[in-house]
């Protein structure tokens, strides 16, 4: 990994090098890693205290314990989590000889979206308001961003970090539909808005992240393993989909439909027929669905049925965020200022953009822009990567000549098959929950202002750990199984 980063700057391997590399060796019947080769795995118990941090500053930002208890709030629990974890991660590098960060190209996206948020402050219509949103929200986005591509770095790390996230959902869900059935917490009394504020508290960011992190609880429960957790994960899929329901979020909905075929396509080989369950849930739950829901999905193209304008308002400030941007195309307005932005004739003052490719592009210019357009196809990327890794992995070759008579038993897989079959079923259900994440967020962002925020990134970050941790697997096994390399193996780290 030491050369990987200091001599490909951090850049995977395409498939066609791994292809390269591949060194045939015998393998047990379950197909599994090598005996040969598992020694030279990072050991399991090994402190990862960034881990525990940053899960910590995690748990924190979505259970909010502050808002409960009043008296937490001056204390900052939340960035003293990520500073302690910034530093056990530190050290714990420079202790193993390793950079002192893992640089990926994603990591270097978001440092260049950071930079341009920074070099665009003095164009600001208000620099210490940009200065703030950088230093108050953006500045955190980086640093948790860092800590978790360095220490979600094997497959248990990746499942807890995902059930960390599942079971924040469903406390969020759970009392979400707990208020609708109450009667509280609800906009116009029918639309329902987090119970806690933050990243969740109206009713269309609280159904985009439902909609964003619900794959990770449905790929959990089709998963393999205990039936309790996987009850447990199913019935918090069914609290998430509920409140996606309840919030009426029109933007949530269209996310949801598309979050929920893409899941259905990646996960069709790893459960057959779960498309035919999905098709009669479907059926069975529309009749039981109010016409008020049904009101107000069809005002998206039917603007009589929009009661509220809201509709009309969303076209309006996507023409003024897009007139902005047009009026400052290098610099933009300040990150965060768009809603503060009013030349004459502006229709919808005070109020964003409500599409993030806008948003960006209004607030940060075509700089911002080019950087955040790099991460949402570098999440793409790493997704395709992953995907097809497992599929090389798996791939039914025959052994090269010579190794193994005709009429025995014996034969041979490539090392990149790196992963116990457990775990291979446990990163392949992942990366099909985040291709439906990343589809599901992607259109609900087409209707919200969230360029700066968690939602995003902690996404980008899951696909990107899911990625780093399958090459660091490729990398052992390979190194482990090259005889002119054991005696140069002092450590084989993440």
């Amino acid at each position: 990994m030491a050369e990987r980063l200091a001599f490909g700057f951090g850049i995977p391997p395409t498939l066609r090098e791994l292809r390269d590399r591949v060194t045939w060796v015998s393998a047990p019947p379950d197909g599994s890693l090598p005996a040969e080769a598992v020694k030279f795995l990072p050991p399991p118990d090994r402190p990862n205290w960034g881990f525990w941090g940053v899960s910590l500053f995690t748990a924190l930002l979505f259970f909010r314990p502050q808002d409960t208890v009043p008296a937490l709030a001056p204390l900052h629990l939340p960035e003293v989590a990520a500073v302690l974890a910034l530093l056990a991660m530190v050290i714990g590098r420079v202790n193993r000889g390793l950079p002192v960060v893992r640089f990926t190209p994603e990591l270097g996206g978001v440092a260049a979206m950071a930079l341009v948020m920074v070099l665009t402050v003095p164009f600001s219509i208000w620099p210490g308001g940009a200065m703030g949103t950088f230093t108050d929200v953006y500045i955190k986005v980086v640093l948790v961003f860092l800590l978790m591509v360095d220490s979600v770095r094997t497959p248990t790390a990746l499942r807890r970090f995902s059930w960390l996230i599942m079971l924040a959902m469903g406390y969020v869900a759970m009392r979400g539909v707990l208020d609708y059935v109450r009667g509280l917490n609800l906009v116009r009394g029918e639309r329902l808005h987090g119970s806690i504020s933050g990243l969740m508290g109206n009713p269309n960011d609280l159904a985009m992240n439902m909609v964003t992190f619900l794959p990770l609880a449905a790929a959990m429960a089709l998963g393999k393993g205990r039936p309790l957790p996987r009850m447990v994960a199913a019935g918090i899929a069914l609290l998430m989909a509920a409140t996606i329901l309840f919030t009426k979020s029109r933007a949530g909905m269209l996310g949801f439909a598309a979050m929920a075929v893409v899941f259905v396509m990646q996960t069709r080989r790893l459960r057959p027929g779960l498309g035919v369950a999905a098709l009669l849930v479907v059926l069975a739950s529309t009749p039981l669905l109010p016409p008020s829901f049904w009101t107000r999905v069809s005002s998206i193209t039917n603007a009589e049925d929009d009661e509220t304008g809201s509709r009309q308002a969303r076209k309006d400030l996507m023409w003024e965020g897009w007139r902005t941007f047009t009026s400052h195309p290098l610099t933009g307005v300040g990150a965060g200022m768009f809603k503060n932005y009013s030349p004459p004739g502006r229709l919808e003052p005070w109020r964003e953009t409500h599409n993030v490719l806008l948003q960006i592009a209004a607030e940060l210019g075509i700089g911002g822009l080019a950087a955040f357009i790099f991460l949402v196809v570098r999440a793409v990327w790493a997704l395709r990567w992953t995907s097809k890794a497992f599929a090389h992995s798996e791939e039914k070759r025959p052994p090269p000549k010579g190794a193994g008579g005709a009429g025995t038993n014996e034969f041979r897989v490539p090392v990149t098959d790196a992963f116990l079959p457990d775990e291979r079923w446990q990163i392949r259900l992942h990366v099909a929950a985040m291709w439906a994440s990343l589809a599901g967020w992607f259109v609900c962002a087409q209707f919200a202002s969230v360029g700066y925020y968690w939602t995003f990134y902690y996404l980008l970050a899951l696909i990107v750990a899911a990625r780093e941790l399958t090459l660091d697997r490729f990398e052992a096994a390979r190194k482990a199984t090259s005889p002119a390399r054991r005696d140069r193996l002092q450590r084989v780290v993440a």
